[in-house]
């Protein structure tokens, strides 16, 4: 219930009502807090509740949650390896 689904550029995706975050953000916090709600909860500054959410979201659709981990860890990569290419460039 605390769950709606925004469209966009990358398509559909789930969020967390009233916070702007998708439910793979929360999941990736979540387990970077050592799988802690209550921690993520903290570091997001959302009540713990909205957490619990995405964490049930992701135990009912975990490919699509774990899809979407991925896209982004990957886009990281890319746009940290464009930089470093800047950054190689301006030291000529």
């Amino acid at each position: 219930p605390l769950i709606r689904f925004t469209s966009g550029p990358s398509g559909r995706r789930a969020t967390l009502i009233g916070s702007g975050l998708d439910v793979w953000e929360v999941v990736s916090m979540v387990r970077s807090s050592g799988n802690d709600p209550a921690e993520a909860a903290e570091t997001l500054a959302l009540p713990v509740d909205l957490v619990e959410a995405g964490i049930a979201y992701y135990g009912s659709y975990p490919q699509e949650i774990d899809e979407r981990i991925e896209l982004n860890r990957i886009e990281a990569e890319r746009g940290r390896a464009a930089y470093l290419a800047g950054l190689e460039r301006l030291a000529g």
